[in-house]
């Protein structure tokens, strides 16, 4: 009998901490594994645009907008978008910031990355 209970206890905490994994995973804004790829893949995204920043305004002495990073050969990028998102570079005065813009109709969460080279959520 005591080993009937012990083995019941272990089951409901598995139970527990499977729940407790999965709830954590999905309060972080993103629903679907498939958004969560592609949310990853925009942070990657924008800390690739920001190194391309930094390359571009050592050889040029300025920050450049998407274009000039393509036509200088700092980025290559086919596509300046990813399922859900639209990325878009603000220059500022001594600085950067590149946003991964989430399309309103995609459910999903903006992000930006400055000279400081940290991803961070779009508020």
């Amino acid at each position: 009998m005591k080993s009937m209970i012990g083995l019941l206890l272990v089951v409901v905490l598995v139970i527990l901490a499977y729940q407790f994994y999965f709830s954590k995973a999905q309060s972080s804004g993103v629903a679907t594994p498939a958004q969560m790829i592609n949310a990853v893949g925009l942070k990657n995204d924008l800390v690739g645009i920001a190194r391309a920043e930094r390359a571009y305004q050592a050889e040029h002495g300025t920050y450049g907008s998407l274009d000039d990073l393509v036509a200088a050969d700092a980025l290559t990028m086919d596509n300046r978008q990813r399922e859900g998102y639209r990325y878009e570079v603000e220059i500022t005065t001594g600085g950067f910031r590149v946003i991964g813009r989430c399309l309103a109709a995609a459910g999903c969460k903006s992000y930006f990355v400055d000279q400081e080279m940290e991803v961070q959520p779009l508020e």
